[in-house]
């Protein structure tokens, strides 16, 4: 807990811890979750093209980390010989996608 100053008197304001790193999510959250982000990323740096501020680095990234979490995907797929679950499937894209939705924010 955080103490929050109030005129003259300290009092206890609650602080929201975030979800555990972790933790395992259903495939129907994961799903929801990986949707909402990509909305998010997709309408943000379109955003960005539109206004002419989408930086090189952007671009790049924007190819780079659809080739990065097919990989990962492909190398989990490939080590669980076939039986990977699919949770584990789309982790990859799912952390991509939640990290580019909180980065993009910031902008």
């Amino acid at each position: 807990m955080r103490k929050a100053f109030n005129r003259g008197g300290y009092q206890k304001a609650s602080v929201m811890k975030g979800r555990k790193r972790h933790q395992r999510l259903s495939l129907a959250v994961m799903f929801s979750e990986l949707m909402l982000a990509s909305w998010e990323t997709m309408t943000r740096r379109s955003l960005l093209i539109l206004q002419n501020d989408c930086s090189p680095a952007e671009y790049r990234r924007m190819a780079n980390e659809k080739a990065e979490a097919a990989a990962r995907s492909a190398a989990r797929l490939v080590s669980g010989r076939g039986r990977a679950k699919m949770s584990s499937l789309l982790a990859p894209w799912h952390s991509r996608a939640i990290a580019n939705a909180r980065r993009l924010r910031k902008k």
